[in-house]
């Protein structure tokens, strides 16, 4: 175990920020409009846009240029910034020994902890159900989100709640007890307690909607916001839907707009099929007609009569 730099005593006046996506950008705005001086943000390098050759910033370095902060892609640039504390938040990299022991880091992560240490805790506190997640505030150490707990607080999970929409309220939770520890001045940690659970980076295959499980399961993936299925061989995007009551064979078409899961069915309310833009279910259905008993989630389509609304 390395010696990790102290912690500030009192307020940190001057900070140093790591952050990354999009979700990380509310809580550097809430540091500056709190008055604490940023004085450096380190993100993620530019990345490459489409096949040509043109890169885009990082949300958090657009905010970043927006406030006239100075930004850098060398994590190391930490050790040098003169600052007082450093602030990750979804960083989305390990933060090497040499930069912790030269400079005290806290990480504001979004679950619960131990639970879902990780990538992707959202999301998968959503896939398996739970009905509390939260947010906490963290000593900085060599593993992946193992140091001790500064501050701690629950959020609920809604039964309807979408990704995006937990995100939201996390970072909104994030933002407030971010502001509030740092201008009280840290306390003391706490060491984390509990069985560990891992919150690995999502494969995209487990985007794909397994009509075989059951309709509240499938109603997790929709909620994620990336779920999709197939329909005559080609993609379909499934934005938002419901589970609901009923039985048939698995992934076929019953009635109008609902389809036959592992157990129950799932009413799918709005799609978007490949090539396309995202639509009301009824407009879709006009156009492609599906009929009943035809397959949802197989490469050709089979047999059925046609569906009537």
């Amino acid at each position: 175990m390395i010696d990790l730099a102290p912690l500030p005593q009192g307020r940190p006046r001057r900070l140093v920020y790591l952050g990354t996506p999009a979700m990380a950008v509310p809580p550097l705005d809430a540091l500056v409009d709190a008055g604490f001086e940023v004085t450096l943000v380190v993100t993620r390098i530019d990345k490459r846009r489409g096949r040509g050759s043109d890169t885009a910033p990082s949300p958090v370095k657009v905010a970043a240029q927006r406030l006239g902060i100075a930004v850098s892609h060398r994590v190391d640039d930490v050790i040098d910034a003169g600052t007082d504390l450093g602030v990750v938040v979804a960083f989305g990299q390990l933060i090497k020994a040499p930069v912790l022991t030269a400079a005290p880091l806290v990480n504001l992560h979004f679950s619960l902890l131990p639970r879902w240490r990780g990538a992707a805790p959202v999301e998968r506190a959503l896939l398996a159900g739970d009905t509390t997640t939260g947010v906490c505030l963290m000593r900085l150490e060599e593993g992946l989100d193992t140091g001790p707990l500064l501050d701690v607080t629950e959020v609920p999970i809604g039964p309807r709640e979408t990704a995006d929409e937990l995100r939201r309220s996390l970072v909104s939770v994030g933002c407030e007890r971010l502001v509030a520890c740092l201008s009280a001045g840290l306390g003391p940690a706490r060491p984390q307690v509990g069985e560990p659970t891992y919150a690995h980076k999502l494969d995209p295959a487990e985007f794909r909607i397994d009509w075989s499980r059951s309709n509240v399961e499938i109603d997790r993936v929709v909620r994620l916001g990336v779920a999709w299925t197939t329909f005559r061989g080609k993609r379909l995007k499934v934005n938002v839907g419901r589970p609901s009551d009923g039985s048939g064979p698995v992934g076929t078409y019953l009635r109008p707009f609902e389809i036959a899961a592992g157990s129950g069915t799932y009413v799918i309310e709005r799609v978007q099929p490949e090539g396309k833009s995202a639509m009301d279910v009824g407009a879709w259905a006009n156009g492609a007609q599906p009929r009943l008993g035809e397959a949802f989630g197989a490469d050709t389509a089979d047999n059925a009569e046609p569906a009537h609304a």
